[in-house]
């Protein structure tokens, strides 16, 4: 440094330019998908129509979001990457954020009062403590053993149980209860859960909760990357100030929404771009089959072949032309197009996205969980598929690809970190045998994923598949399918 030149001096803090929105809605779960997604309809809905639709996150497990963004008021910025370049927009909706295992009482309290009309979750496929297999309650899963009881609970579905609880006991009409994660039937499953557990809880809870109750299905999609230290220093010399908690998110967007409300009681999304209709499930078998089921299945074949990003799997012409195969003649032919929609052309513009080379989405971020994962993304397609005895030998490697990567071992002998619930158990099960016979078997005996029939009928396919993964590796696999 210069002498005389002064010394530098950190960009100042990024913080709210407007009042925090009156509370209205508490959303479990406030990741960056919500935070690029649903906070931003929601904002834009209030500048459109009005209303009091503030928002109050919730984390139920760590403090790191709240620590990012109480210095900076709720507020923060939403980076919108193109191939042509970013755009920043700050996003002020975020009233408020309480970190649950700290302070479970004024989570309660907040969902308790009268002002909120509704109470949304992105808590991923884990936080409903379902079987995913099923879709029913696990009562002997730890946190909902715990609610049974205790009266400050730590799940989901027990924080829910307990506020409408409150709720009842004062009088007031229940929240409208709204999922915003990759579930089919993500409306039916919480409803079932919540149910569930209030029924265990006391039967006349859940009689109020099934008769007053509203559990609308809905269907999201944005591609929302996670937040690295250099998306944060890009977001800094943009706008000059510093954000702990940026999110960086696809210029697409799109949210569909059952119109099921108590007392009709919502901001107005369908003014800013969300679609309320009657019935959600073509929408969302449309983009859990084709979007997601074909996310995981570049996620596991790219990652074992050496590509870190979504983009740069698009980019090798072998993955390119393996997904286009994949919807063309393994997933198209077993959904049902929403009203309107085109499915060849749905297909294009996904292949765009994904190439989009401004979206570093990585391939080992959407391999997260796949225990949870698989049964909506790719064994629906495959039960569909099965019953009309047609083939499916891309989802079937895809399948047998997450039981290489849960292994722990990649192709050149590194091990891979696995992010899942069930991650422990998986890499016993895998294991447990030396064979690929053996160890598909050994894996599709996992209830909570695979049912009795799928196991049946996946074994022979499957085990060939990762055969062939062994052999010739991921890449070469993917192209003798082609």
């Amino acid at each position: 440094m210069e002498a005389g030149l002064p010394a530098d001096t950190p960009a100042p803090r990024l913080y709210r330019t407007t009042p925090a929105p009156k509370l209205g809605i508490v959303h479990l779960g406030l990741g960056a998908f919500f935070r690029a997604h649903g906070a931003i309809f929601t904002e834009e809905a209030i500048a459109a129509s009005g209303g009091d639709w503030g928002i109050l996150g919730v984390s139920l497990q760590s403090a790191g979001t709240r620590d990012a963004l109480e210095p900076q008021g709720g507020a923060y910025i939403a980076l919108e990457l193109a191939p042509e370049g970013a755009k920043a927009r700050p996003v002020q909706v975020i009233a408020g954020v309480l970190v649950a295992p700290e302070n479970p009482e004024a989570v309660l309290a907040a969902m308790a009062d009268p002002g909120v009309k509704i109470v949304s979750l992105t808590v991923t496929e884990k936080g409903y403590c379902h079987e995913p297999a099923t879709g029913a309650l696990n009562l002997d899963h730890p946190d909902i053993a715990h609610d049974l009881t205790a009266a400050l609970p730590r799940s989901a579905p027990g924080f829910i149980v307990r506020a409408l609880e409150r709720r009842r006991a004062a009088g007031l009409a229940p929240f409208t209860v709204m999922s915003l994660d990759n579930l089919p039937h993500n409306g039916k499953v919480l409803r079932g859960v919540v149910l569930a557990l209030a029924r265990e809880i006391d039967p006349e809870l859940a009689d109020w909760i099934a008769a007053e109750g509203c559990f609308p299905a809905t269907m999201v999609d944005r591609i929302v990357p996670a937040t690295k230290p250099e998306d944060i220093a890009e977001v800094e010399a943009l706008i000059g100030c510093h954000d702990a908690a940026p999110v960086m998110h696809e210029p697409f967007r799109q949210w569909v929404i059952e119109d099921s409300f108590v007392n009709g009681e919502r901001p107005g999304w369908g003014m800013v771009g969300a679609q309320l209709v009657a019935d959600v499930t073509p929408y969302e078998h449309m983009k859990l089959r084709m979007l997601n089921g074909t996310h995981s299945s570049l996620a596991y074949l790219g990652y074992l072949a050496g590509h870190e990003t979504i983009a740069e799997t698009m980019a090798d012409a072998v993955f390119a032309r393996f997904v286009a195969k994949l919807w063309k003649d393994e997933i198209i032919p077993a959904l049902t197009p929403p009203p309107g929609e085109d499915l060849g052309a749905y297909a294009e513009a996904l292949a765009k996205r994904y190439a989009n080379p401004a979206i570093r989405h990585r391939t080992w971020q959407i391999a997260m969980d796949g225990s949870q994962k698989l049964p909506q993304r790719i064994l629906g397609t495959l039960a569909e598929t099965f019953a009309t005895g047609r083939h499916a030998p891309g989802l079937q490697l895809a399948v047998a690809a997450w039981m290489r990567y849960v292994g722990g071992v990649d192709e050149k002998g590194a091990p891979i970190e696995v992010k899942d619930p069930l991650a422990a158990r998986l890499k016993a099960l895998s294991d447990s045998a030396e064979s690929p016979e053996g160890k598909v078997a050994a894996l599709l005996s996992l209830r909570e994923v695979f049912s009795e029939e799928m196991a049946a009928a996946l074994l022979a396919p499957v085990s060939a598949a990762y055969a062939r993964l062994l052999a010739v590796g991921a890449r070469k696999a993917v192209e003798e399918i082609l």
